[in-house]
């Protein structure tokens, strides 16, 4: 039992960063763009949310820098790709060559080259009453850090939007046929950009949570492709809040399992135990990615002068 509670909650603290940036990803994509630079946001919004963490000693005041970060560094790709109608692909992976880069840069610029990884203030657990105390999944579920309680906030929210409320039939309108939804009066270019400030957030709160919530420091390759396998997450959830969940939480609950592995059988390599969360991800994409079932303009720039 307490081997079960313990990779629970595991499994919560792995699928929270991935969970927040998949979403970030779904509404960028139901608006039709696919932004494939969800690694360098997180990677941004993690260094950013460190140094502002460790300026302030307040690990909130991180998490909201970590937000703005990836707003602001996802505004490139926004003003490229929607304002110049330039290739999403392209761009997407520019921010995973420049936001990582920037990232080291403004680090060691504040810090210097340290020989030993500096530590910041840690976001700490809040236990909630009588729901912290169901046996098993209490302490998984209820005794969590601001950003797990932010997720399930994010999860009801954006169930809710999509699939209970007019504002969201006119967002998912925009990604699958743009030109029938400004027809009907409805901003294409700004829900482009209202999708990419979303993703640019939950993408930058998602980074910050590794520097503030997860481990109380920051150091380079802290993302470990994460951003890659939010973006399968909602391949494998075929764009739905609900499959996106429960992708996420796959994920997350084979890299926790991954690290009690090393511990249960400390003689198995190390590397060959860790690639389990990227083999399952692999694993998704060959089996859930094959048959395209995401909005119809996905990827494709809007000319306002095509016909």
């Amino acid at each position: 039992m307490e081997f079960l509670q313990e990779l629970l909650i595991a499994t919560i603290r792995m699928t929270t960063p991935l969970l927040l940036v998949a979403l970030g990803e779904l509404y960028s994509e139901r608006v039709g763009l696919v932004n494939i630079g969800l690694d360098g946001i997180m990677t941004f919004g993690a260094f950013v949310g460190f140094i502002v963490g460790y300026a302030t000693k307040n690990p909130y005041f991180g998490l909201l820098a970590g937000a703005l970060a990836g707003v602001l560094i996802n505004m490139i790709f926004a003003f490229c790709t929607i304002t110049l109608s330039a290739e999403q692909i392209i761009y997407g992976m520019a921010l995973n060559i420049l936001a990582p880069a920037v990232s080291v840069f403004m680090y060691r610029m504040v810090f210097g080259i340290q020989a030993s990884l500096i530590q910041g203030p840690s976001l700490q657990n809040i236990h909630i009453p009588i729901l912290g105390d169901i046996p098993l999944i209490g302490k998984a579920l209820f005794d969590q850090n601001f950003v797990v309680y932010f997720l399930y906030v994010v999860v009801i929210a954006t169930v809710i939007f999509f699939n209970k409320t007019k504002q969201g039939l006119n967002y998912r309108a925009v990604g699958e046929y743009p030109r029938a939804a400004e027809s009907l009066g409805i901003n294409v270019f700004l829900l482009k950009y209202v999708g990419c400030i979303i993703c640019g957030a939950l993408a930058g709160i998602g980074g910050a949570f590794l520097t503030t919530g997860y481990i109380n420091t920051c150091s380079e390759g802290i993302v470990s492709g994460r951003g890659f396998i939010a973006l399968s997450a909602v391949i494998f959830g075929r764009w739905t809040p609900a499959g996106i969940v429960i992708a996420a939480l796959l994920f997350g609950f084979s890299d926790a399992l991954q690290l009690r592995l090393q511990i249960l059988s400390p003689s198995t390599p190390y590397q060959l135990v860790s690639m389990l969360p990227y083999a399952f991800t692999l694993a998704a994409l060959i089996i859930f990615g094959i048959k395209k079932a995401g909005p119809k303009a996905n990827g494709k720039p809007y000319l306002r002068e095509q016909h």
